[in-house]
């Protein structure tokens, strides 16, 4: 039977949590008429996190549980999460207790009175220590020039979908952290809305300082996969044509001076500026091979993601 609503939660060692969270989430729906289902994502916990959601899932038939044999990341506990929704809307959310269930009806609110697809919450007073803080800030500034998406937290891990809209998303490795750029990217409508945070009050943080060079690798790739799929040759055409054209200058100033009878032989600029021009012949003829492959391998039946239809 399918629910109003499907609450998919992550969850890696929160073994104390996890009682006080399912108490949270059906205070929130208690005075609202709609059905829910919610669906935890072990990713594959080292304490009693499994044993415990066991033992609830015997006095809540409306839970329903996948485990992960070992530590997967949290972009595969999503896309299970979202494969086994039957939800029309599916709402994410941590099971640190840092967001408040309350806050789900709001965003609900403002997903279907406008029109989004998806709204993402807005920490906008977080509880969290000075250094998270802001290197969120400037992850969420780089990202807004770059993609031109206005959001002030991309990463809030309570957001609300449109059942369509989440189960279209392909994510993996690090992608969660950027699902309103591929969400936006896919053609969906993304908005945000303030919600309270509270600060941890069981076990530590699962984020590590470490977390910043991965970010930068993954948004590298976040940007290439949003804007140059189907067209690699745009990317390294503009790359490979800067890099030649700097060796090309360095070249064409060498031959002047070897015109008024300068010597060039020796010189190390001229061995640069060959290498220059080189690297960038092969970057553009990468990026034309790539245009090839994906120009190959692209059928007729792709997968179209389509508002509407009428046959």
């Amino acid at each position: 039977m399918q629910k109003d609503f499907s609450i998919v939660i992550p969850i890696y060692n929160e073994q104390e949590s996890i009682r006080e969270l399912i108490s949270n989430i059906k205070r929130a729906f208690s005075g609202v008429k709609k059905t829910y289902e919610m669906i935890f994502i072990d990713d594959g916990s080292t304490d009693k996190t499994l044993s415990i959601l066991k033992n609830v899932r015997t006095e809540n038939k409306d839970i329903k549980i996948y485990s992960f044999r070992k530590n997967l990341g949290k972009s595969p506990a999503l896309m299970l999460g979202f494969a086994r929704s039957t939800g029309k809307t599916i709402v994410t959310l941590d099971a640190d207790l840092q967001d408040d269930p309350s806050n789900i009806m709001a965003l609900y609110q403002k997903l279907t009175k406008n029109g989004y697809d998806i709204v993402t919450g807005w920490r906008k007073d977080r509880k969290d220590n000075i250094f998270k803080i802001m290197s969120s800030q400037i992850f969420n500034k780089i990202v807004s020039v770059l993609f031109g998406l206005k959001l002030h937290d991309l990463n809030s891990g309570l957001k609300i979908y449109k059942s369509e809209a989440a189960k279209d998303l392909k994510i993996y490795g690090g992608m969660h952290r950027f699902i309103p750029i591929i969400a936006q990217e896919m053609g969906y409508k993304v908005a945000e809305k303030e919600i309270l945070h509270h600060p941890r009050k069981y076990g530590f943080s699962k984020y590590k300082f470490t977390k910043i060079f991965t970010d930068v690798p993954d948004l590298i790739t976040i940007y290439f996969l949003t804007k140059y799929t189907r067209r690699p040759l745009h990317f390294f055409g503009k790359i490979g044509a800067f890099v030649f054209t700097i060796g090309f200058i360095i070249l064409l100033y060498l031959s002047y001076l070897r015109f008024i009878g300068e010597r060039i032989g020796g010189r190390p600029l001229l061995l640069f500026g060959v290498l220059l021009v080189l690297t960038g012949m092969q970057i553009i003829f990468t990026g034309l091979l790539a245009d090839l492959i994906v120009n190959i391998n692209s059928k007729d039946d792709d997968d179209f993601l389509t508002k509407f239809e009428q046959n």
